[in-house]
């Protein structure tokens, strides 16, 4: 991975609504980014007991959230591979068990190339407009329509919540503790 993934963005101090939860999203993948980066396949492999979670099943499962979210709730897209209906018929948890048999190239760019469409879609939906108010396509059990602010909020949280998973992992695997990654200078 490179410093690009891992750049903060600085937030305006007034933005809008969209700018604060679009900033907050990528702040969160910067910090996941730096927790799993530069690692050979035995360090993405390293569980902390006992938990079996590791960064390399992590990257994974991120980038079908990625993926999975913006198909399910903004473009309606097929998902696209390695995401094959069959793999998680056989394990429900394919995302996480299966990273064990990708190299870390194939996991950094899987994940990387995820967020890049993410960003496209979350660019193209909100270039309308209309804001994080506008339904997404998604349908609940009783026929709602979650708003597209909640999507949003929902992603910033997977994120949040798995970055401290690999703050801990990353930690245990050679002691890189910290907040934000380092940034580029101005």
């Amino acid at each position: 991975m490179d410093l690009q993934d891992m750049t903060v963005i600085k937030e305006s101090m007034a933005g809008d609504e969209v700018e604060m939860l679009t900033f907050a999203l990528d702040r969160a993948r910067a910090q996941f980014a730096w927790k799993c980066d530069g690692l050979d396949a035995k360090a993405l492999s390293t569980p902390l007991p006992p938990s079996t979670m590791t960064l390399g099943g992590m990257l994974k499962h991120m980038a079908l959230a990625e993926d999975m979210r913006i198909a399910e709730f903004i473009t309606g897209d097929p998902m696209p591979e390695p995401w094959k209906q069959e793999n998680f018929d056989a394990d429900p948890d394919w995302e996480w068990h299966s990273a064990a048999n990708d190299t870390p190239d194939e996991l950094y760019g899987l994940w990387r190339a995820s967020v890049e469409r993410s960003r496209a879609a979350w660019a193209t939906v909100l270039a309308n407009g209309a804001g994080l108010d506008q339904p997404s396509i998604f349908t609940t059990e009783s026929g709602q329509h979650p708003n597209l602010r909640r999507v949003l909020v929902d992603a910033v949280e997977h994120y949040i919540r798995h970055a401290g998973h690999a703050d801990l992992l990353r930690e245990n695997i050679d002691g890189r503790v910290g907040e934000d990654p380092p940034q580029p200078a101005s």
